[in-house]
């Protein structure tokens, strides 16, 4: 049999490219005839790795495509040509109106993504949700098929690699509190709060502290100047955009961050809150989108953006040590629920279920 993973694009270190590889050796495992397809390959991941959507193998009514949906793409409307059984596997798509004022590209983008959604909910057989969040989103645009939830397949082991020691040489012991926001620079991820939540903690409760904003900004520079014309005008110091980063010199931030600040508005699972969990810092978010989901009732959830209120949460968050342990214990054990084994377990599943069901 065989099972084969299709999504437009394959990048490096991208969430959902990674969930596409991390099941790749998990299908190869489970006997299956298996590759990755994509419309666009990121040249600076491993040759072979993935192959062109062009060179697909003629396929039957007894083969399977796992489709990844996370953008707009003509795939998303030429899936339904492929004569064999279809499983959609839903990461979401960011509403195009956080794009609008700064990348037309962009916008177009995920209209057509949103379009995809829409045309693909009466022409795949099962469905795989990140979170719950992204299946009400389906179930919203008329999807009536099996829609079952399995988060992103995360292996834990990379995180064990050495972090750039340069990094945490010159942020770990120099008496300030570090902020930290991992993810893309982008206007769903609102970054322009988290920027607004510090300059409130930085002026009235804690001059030695600095935010450290991990993400690549490439397409939406426009944003990017936006958030430094904005820090400029704070006359705010201690603002750091790495821009794009290896794996190595996240792995340091992390190593260094006393708090997880996220002000974003939308994502369907969002990695980085699991992998603070992992690196046992304290959480504090918005309350929206799948934030709820991923969290599962740890870390501290705000239901108002006011900033004096984020900044006040922060720092008894910092400052009361027996409530820092509290939400430190509590994030280690929801992390659990994404060890890789659990979630493997639960692909493994559901993918066999849908097969079996499919056969009766």
């Amino acid at each position: 049999m065989r099972i084969l993973q299709m999504l437009p694009t394959l990048s490096m270190g991208d969430a959902v490219g990674n969930d596409a590889m991390a099941l790749s050796k998990v299908l190869r495992d489970m006997g299956a005839q298996t590759g990755i397809y994509a419309e666009n390959i990121d040249r600076r991941l491993p040759a072979g790795i993935a192959k062109p959507v062009s060179r697909m193998p003629k396929l039957t009514k007894d083969d399977v495509i796992l489709y990844h949906m996370s953008t707009g793409s003509d795939l998303n409307f030429e899936l339904e040509n492929y004569p064999c059984r279809k499983g959609l596997i839903y990461h979401n798509i960011t509403p195009s109106g956080f794009f609008r004022p700064y990348n037309s590209e962009l916008t177009r983008l995920m209209e057509y993504g949103a379009e995809g959604v829409c045309h693909l909910a009466d022409k795949v057989d099962f469905c795989m949700a990140d979170s719950e969040f992204n299946k009400q989103e389906l179930q919203k645009v008329g999807y009536t098929c099996d829609i079952t939830v399995r988060p992103i397949l995360i292996p834990f082991s990379d995180y064990a690699r050495k972090p750039e020691q340069s990094i945490i040489k010159k942020y770990e012991n120099d008496g300030y509190v570090n902020f930290i926001f991992v993810g893309r620079i982008a206007p769903n991820k609102k970054q322009e709060d988290i920027i607004r939540a510090f300059y409130c903690y930085k002026k009235y409760i804690n001059p030695k502290s600095r935010l450290i904003l991990v993400g690549s900004y490439k397409g939406l520079e426009s944003y990017y100047r936006r958030l430094c014309r904005y820090v400029t005008g704070l006359e705010l110091d201690d603002v750091i955009f790495t821009g794009h980063i290896p794996f190595s010199e996240i792995l340091a931030y992390y190593h260094i961050a006393d708090l997880f600040l996220c002000m974003s508005e939308h994502e369907g699972f969002c990695v980085p809150l699991v992998e603070a969990m992992y690196f046992s810092v304290p959480i504090l978010a918005y309350n929206s989108c799948a934030v709820p989901d991923t969290l599962g009732g740890s870390g501290v959830l705000l239901n108002s953006k006011n900033p004096m209120e984020t900044a006040m949460m922060a720092d008894r968050i910092l400052r009361d040590s027996k409530l820092r342990r509290e939400i430190i214990a509590e994030q280690r054990k929801r992390q659990q629920d994404f060890s890789y084994q659990k979630v493997r377990t639960l692909f493994e599943q559901q993918l066999m279920d849908f097969l079996k069901h499919e056969m009766l």
